[in-house]
């Protein structure tokens, strides 16, 4: 089958012909239709975080297609479905975190894409039970994105608490930040734009932001402030610098929920004023199995809109310069058949 591959960090990816999986017990082998290009990608392939990626590694975890094969005892899928493979390819459904419902933090999860290979490949192995179940009438290209930008956002809005009366501040308008801000106005927020390039603000007044800042013109902290302040920011900004200005938008007694992992993996706060102003401060890790249904769910009732490119996976290397460059509107999907 034909993958794109890392054999070496901060090298190009390779375009390879590569065994196809089998599966094992538990385990599907899925026909990829579509795959979403997530920064988590470029990361992950360039070896930026403490953590690193299994060498060889086939990247990708917004994977999307039928399952061709399925091995003894799967029984939630079949042959024939349509399925989507996500960030959270394993976890061991035992330990504290799993039963108490974070399997997301369960600490022997396994991870597509970065510790067990994933989609960018016309094949993909996985799990299961950890696979979504994509509804009827949802276009693969719309559900790859969902699998981790939509379940990651949906779950930031989750844990950041956010009510029909909040003023919700989204940093950054791309793959992650325009399904941020539609699951914010779901939850019944006023919503509060921000990004360095108005073609964005533009889509993100056209998916329903009450209000958009470009922060290369005017201050988002004061902009947001003069609004009354923001009682959650979330920042899918991919800077140490939106971070920042994120939690400087608060509110006394707001939340900062922290969704995107830049490079750098610093940021400084203010000790008087985060414990004097009541601030919150989260960590917002994708979602669990139910947040990705319901993410689904959602978008199979028509509550959100993906905004996509699609793209070959040949042009893959072409593809991380791309959205590292500002250049895309939202997510990258590329396609297989």
């Amino acid at each position: 089958m034909r993958a794109a591959i890392v054999r070496q960090f901060k090298a190009p990816l390779l375009i390879e012909d590569v065994p196809k999986p089998t599966p094992g017990p538990g385990e599907v082998v899925v026909e990829i239709e579509a795959s979403g290009l997530c920064h988590t990608d470029i990361h992950a392939c360039r070896g930026e975080w403490p953590l690193k990626a299994k060498l060889p590694l086939i990247p990708g975890h917004e994977g999307v297609g039928i399952v061709e094969r399925a091995g003894p005892g799967v029984r939630n899928v079949k042959e024939g479905d349509r399925v989507c493979v996500p960030w959270l390819g394993h976890a061991c459904g035992t330990c504290e975190y799993c039963v108490s419902g974070w399997e997301t933090l369960c600490e022997a999860q396994r991870n597509t894409g970065f510790s067990v290979d994933g989609s960018y490949a016309e094949y993909a192995k996985a799990d299961a039970a950890f696979v979504g179940a994509v509804p009827a009438g949802v276009d693969p290209r719309e559900a790859a994105p969902i699998t981790c930008a939509g379940v990651t956002t949906y779950k930031a809005v989750k844990v950041a608490g956010t009510r029909s009366s909040d003023l919700v501040a989204v940093f950054g308008i791309g793959g992650l930040g325009h399904l941020a801000l539609q699951y914010a106005k779901i939850a019944g927020g006023t919503v509060v734009a921000v990004d360095l390039v108005d073609a964005k603000l533009d889509l993100a007044r056209q998916l329903g932001a009450d209000y958009v800042v470009n922060a290369t013109r005017e201050d988002p902290v004061e902009a947001i402030r003069k609004l009354g302040g923001a009682d959650q920011a979330i920042c899918v900004a991919v800077s140490p610098k939106a971070f920042a200005q994120a939690y400087g938008s608060l509110r006394r007694g707001g939340t900062l929920a922290l969704v995107a992992l830049p490079a750098e993996n610093r940021l400084e706060l203010p000790i008087f004023e985060t414990v004097l102003h009541g601030i919150h401060v989260v960590g917002s890790i994708v979602g669990t199995r139910v947040d990705l249904a319901e993410c689904l769910d959602l978008h199979a009732r028509k509550r959100t809109r993906v905004v996509y490119e699609t793209r070959r996976l040949e042009d893959v290397n072409a593809c991380f310069s791309e959205l590292e460059q500002g250049k895309v509107s939202a997510r990258l999907v590329f396609t297989f058949t």
